[in-house]
C-alpha cells in the first residue's frame, strides 16, 4: 500500500474523532456554566444542559447512539450518582436512559468502574473505547466517547458519546474501498474498527496482521496494511450496500 493511502484514511479518522469531541466540548461548556450558576448543584439543574445534547444526537443522528453527562459520585446535592444520558434511536426523539444506581441492588449500574469513566477521572484527558458489544443498550457494537469534567480544579464527570461502530466505518468506506490492499484501523486490543474486508467485520479480532502499522497520534487506535485484499469486489459491494445495525 503506498503511504498516500494510509495518510489519507488517518486524516480522516483524525476528523471524524475532532468532530465527535467537538460536540463534547459544547456540552462540557455548558456543564461548567451550569455548575458555576448552581449552589447547590443538583440532578435538575443539569435540565439546561440537555440543548446542547440534543443537538449534538440532531446533528448526529444516524452516527451517534446516545449522549450526556455521567456525574461523579458526590458532586450533586441530591443524589449520589447520576447519569444525563440520553438514547437516540434512528429516526426518533431522544430517549432518557434510566439505570439501577442503587448500591444495594442486584442490577447497580456502577459506572466508575467502566474504562470510559475511570480512565478520564484519571488522566484528566479523553479516552475512546471500544468497539464492544453494548448488551446493557442497543445491542450492536458501539465506540464510546469521552472527556473529562473538570471545572475550576474539580472532577465532575464525564461527557459523552456512544457511536454505532457500524456507522463510524461507513464515513471510512469510501477511502477503504479505494485501497487496492488490505487496511485495518485496530484498537490497542487488536480488534477492528473499520477494515476493508468483508472477512473483517468491526467488533472482530485481527488475527493475521500485516507487516505495516502506523499508530494514530492521541488515540488508542493504529493502521494495519497487508497486501492485496483476495475479495475486492465484495468491498466494492459492501461499500455502496445500507448498513445494517
Amino acid at each position: 500500500m503506498s503511504d498516500r493511502h494510509v495518510d489519507q484514511v488517518a486524516e480522516r479518522v483524525h476528523t471524524i474523532v475532532a468532530d465527535i469531541f467537538h460536540s463534547l466540548d459544547r456540552i462540557l461548556a455548558s456543564v461548567a456554566a451550569c455548575y458555576r450558576a448552581s449552589r447547590p448543584f443538583a440532578s435538575a439543574d443539569l435540565a439546561a444542559v440537555r440543548p446542547d445534547i440534543f443537538a449534538c444526537l440532531g446533528a448526529r443522528g444516524e452516527v451517534l447512539a446516545g449522549a450526556g453527562v455521567i456525574v461523579a459520585p458526590g458532586v450533586l446535592a441530591d443524589r449520589v450518582r447520576w447519569l444525563e444520558w440520553w438514547q437516540a434511536p434512528p429516526g426518533e426523539d431522544p430517549i432518557f436512559l434510566e439505570v439501577d444506581l442503587d448500591p444495594e441492588s442486584l442490577d447497580f449500574y456502577d459506572y466508575t468502574a467502566a474504562e470510559w469513566f475511570a480512565v478520564p477521572e484519571r488522566t484528566r484527558r479523553r479516552h475512546v473505547v471500544g468497539p464492544y458489544v453494548d448488551y446493557g443498550g442497543t445491542d450492536t457494537y458501539m465506540l464510546t466517547f469521552t472527556t473529562p469534567a473538570v471545572v475550576d480544579g474539580r472532577f465532575l464527570g464525564v461527557v459523552g458519546a456512544d457511536v454505532r461502530a457500524a456507522r463510524f466505518e461507513a464515513l471510512l468506506l469510501g477511502l477503504l474501498a479505494a485501497s487496492p490492499t488490505r487496511i485495518t484501523l485496530v484498537n490497542a486490543e487488536g480488534r477492528v474498527v473499520a477494515a476493508n474486508s468483508p472477512r473483517l467485520p468491526a467488533g472482530s479480532l485481527l488475527l493475521d496482521p500485516g507487516p505495516g502499522r502506523v499508530e494514530l497520534p492521541g488515540l488508542p487506535w493504529s493502521i494495519v496494511t497487508s497486501g492485496p485484499d483476495s475479495r475486492p469486489q465484495a468491498m466494492a459491494a459492501r461499500a455502496v450496500q445500507p448498513l445494517r445495525e
